[in-house]
Formats: C-alpha cells, structure tokens, sequence
C-alpha cells in the first residue's frame, strides 16, 4: 500500500516496521472481525439485508490486513499481531451486539407466590403479558410470557427482581415475532414492549 510505504518513508523502517505496521494489522482485524461477529449475529436475528453490507466491508478490511501478513512470512511478530486482532475484534463485537440491543426476546417467569403486584407493574409499565395458571412441585404457581425488544429487557428483570425476587425466570432469543390474533392489526407484533396488543401471542421460527 503507497501509503504505507509512504509512513514508512517518514518515520524510518523501524518505526515503521515494529510500531506502525503491527498496530494498522491490528487495527484492521479488530475492525474486520468486529464487522463478521455483527453480520453473522444480524442473520441469526433475520437482519438480512444489513449483512450483506457488512461482509463487503468485512471482506475488503481482511483482504488490507492478510495481504500486510503475506509480505512478512518470515516474522512470527505480525502474526501474534494478526492473531491478537483477531481476539480483540471477536470480544469488540460482542459488545457491540450488547450495545445494541438487537432482536427480540422471549421471557418465561415462574411465580411462587403472589404475582398480583409483579403483574400490575408489568402491565402498567406496558409489557404484553400472557398468564396462565399452573401446578408446580410445591403447588400453584403463575406462568408468565412476555416477547420484548431486547432493550427492554433489563428493564423487565429490575422489575421481576422488584416485586417477585424469588420468581424463577429464563430469556431467550426469538428470531421471528408474529402476532395473528385481531385481524388486520399485524403491523403491531410482539416485538417490542409498547405495542398496543395485549392478548395472546404466536411465534413461529
């Protein structure tokens, strides 16, 4: 690359080739690893028309950081450079997913005991609720549902954690959100915590 090379010419080939060349692989892998832990994480959650976008840039940073590495086989250092990229680009879009917030999620909640209060916020605070009345090991227990942009859902554990501390709780992702149950009122589905449907929910992956 010219402008490398050019870098090169300025600072000296020691600065260059011990500082400024192992930081720009660096650089490049953590970008280019950050943009493929994104894209694969989009298509999981059905945001395929962003994924595509990402993986030319992906591609194109890759291709800047390799073709830096082949001209130095001989020096195990760029490679410890390449590999440390890559590790740090890996744990840099994790938190960029977690960040984000992308996608919905599906919230299961166990009640023990009295779910009266939980309920009351969570409907006040207008998450969409699904409630059923179950039989547990030790006796009844309240089965809880709600399908929530991942955003939201910090949010909703404070509140479990609130007014039921004792409730057992599972989360997890859902990677497609339909809501079938008024007819022509699809455009409001259950993906997120303010949508104006309140009865029961469908999924289908």
């Amino acid at each position: 690359m010219d402008f490398l090379t050019g870098l090169a010419d300025v600072f000296g080939q020691d600065v260059y080739g011990y500082i400024i060349l192992p930081i720009f692989i660096v650089l490049a892998r953590i970008v280019d690893v950050s943009l493929g832990t994104m894209r694969i994480i989009l298509i999981s959650k059905g945001y395929r028309k962003v994924a595509p976008l990402l993986g030319f840039f992906e591609a194109f940073v890759w291709i800047l950081a390799v073709s830096q590495v082949m001209k130095h086989l001989d020096n195990m250092y760029y490679f410890v450079m390449y590999a440390f990229g890559f590790a740090t680009g890996t744990f840099v879009g994790m938190l960029l997913e977690n960040k984000l917030s992308l996608g919905q999620v599906i919230v299961r909640v166990i009640t023990k005991y009295d779910a009266s209060e939980l309920i009351a916020n969570l409907t006040s605070d207008n998450y969409n609720l699904t409630i059923v009345d179950a039989d547990g090991q030790f006796g009844k227990v309240k089965l809880i549902f709600m399908v929530m942009k991942r955003q939201y859902l910090n949010e909703a554990i404070e509140i479990i954690k609130n007014y039921n501390p004792t409730a057992f709780y599972t989360v997890e992702d859902v990677k497609f959100v339909r809501d079938g149950s008024l007819p022509g009122m699809a455009k409001y589905p259950f993906s997120g915590k303010r949508s104006p449907i309140k009865s029961a929910f469908s999924i289908r992956k």
